[in-house]
């Protein structure tokens, strides 16, 4: 019945707006409780007007509670007439609904949407496998991300993941604003050569201005150029997938990256405990290399475990290895001296 009613309705063209279902529902009531009136004996509580718009709620949404119920032949006749009226009307809704439904699907798999969220991580471009990498680790660190892709990316490339999918041209200033570029936390260039990068960075600075800018080279000597465009702008190797992550959701890491495997800047040292100084604490050891040393303890490794910033009551074995970094580096017999002056103020 529900089908025959549907394309009954197709082929007389009304199913096209939601006033259908309304006037639908409206008209089969107009006309069913004139008909019950002359339908039913005098005194039927169905006909009454207090009861009967009851009974067609009841009845048009094919409930049939039964407590009010016609008492004719005929009056059965128009309760029939009620309940097609009303499976043509709930058949209007829900084929309207799954048009919608269908529609808004339609519309964000083809990414013809627009993002009016903000404070989120815009992808420009897209690479298989790579850029759902990205993705992943985004949103497992909780941040919402829209994936803006070149039209020649037919459909949404990750459908299972919570992005939202935008495509056009990436360097056309009305795509992005459809990404919500202007309104987003962080902006990532990773497209399909260097030069492409600069085109979109450029399209990215005139839209947004001052956003959190990151741009992946395979040449990391045209850093200078994307300088002209912003000054802030952070430039990662396209071949470091996590440290692109890295800097979309710690704004400034790249920086001290860079600056760890600089020639002139700070490096990164190891160093091994004397094992005449027996258990030494953490405490002790960071303390040492702070004051003294100029230095930070990022790691040791004792008995073969690697310890990543260890707690400070942390007790490390004789022969310990410290991993620091500092701007020298320090000699065993310095860390004995320094260590065992420790010991003796505690002492």
């Amino acid at each position: 019945m529900p089908v025959f009613v549907a394309r009954l309705l197709a082929r007389m063209g009304l199913l096209g707006t939601w006033w259908t279902p309304a006037a639908l529902l409206a008209g089969v009531y107009v006309t069913s409780w004139p008909l019950m009136v002359l339908a039913e004996p005098e005194g039927s509580a169905v006909a009454a007007p207090a009861d009967y718009w009851w009974y067609f709620v009841v009845t048009a949404a094919t409930v049939g509670y039964g407590d009010l119920r016609p008492e004719s032949a005929a009056g059965r006749v128009v309760g029939t007439y009620v309940i097609v009226g009303g499976i043509a009307t709930l058949t209007a809704v829900f084929t309207k609904l799954a048009k919608t439904l269908e529609r808004a699907k339609g519309r964000r798999m083809r990414g013809a949407v627009t993002v009016d969220a903000s404070g989120h991580v815009v992808l420009l471009g897209y690479t298989p496998g790579r850029t759902e990498r990205i993705v992943d680790e985004l949103i497992a660190d909780g941040r919402r991300v829209v994936l803006c892709a070149w039209e020649d990316v037919p459909a949404n490339p990750v459908p299972d993941r919570r992005a939202v999918f935008v495509r056009g041209d990436l360097s056309d200033g009305a795509v992005l604003r459809r990404a919500g570029v202007q309104r987003a936390r962080s902006v990532l260039v990773d497209v399909r050569d260097d030069n492409e990068a600069l085109a979109v960075a450029v399209t990215v600075g005139h839209v947004a201005g001052h956003v959190h800018l990151v741009v992946t080279l395979r040449d990391l000597g045209r850093e200078r150029h994307l300088r002209y465009v912003d000054e802030t702008v952070h430039c990662v190797q396209w071949h470091s997938p996590h440290m692109i992550t890295e800097e979309l959701k710690h704004p400034g890491i790249t920086e001290v990256y860079a600056e760890l495997m600089t020639h002139d800047g700070a490096g990164t040292y190891s160093i091994r405990l004397p094992e005449s100084l027996g258990p030494v604490l953490v405490e002790h050891c960071q303390t040492v290399l702070g004051r003294k040393g100029g230095a930070t303890m990022l790691a040791a490794r004792a008995g073969g475990e690697l310890l990543v910033n260890p707690g400070w009551r942390t007790e490390l074995p004789s022969g310990a290895v410290l991993y620091y970094i500092g701007s020298r580096r320090l000699t065993p017999e310095w860390i004995a001296r320094a260590l065992r002056g420790r010991q003796e103020e505690d002492g």
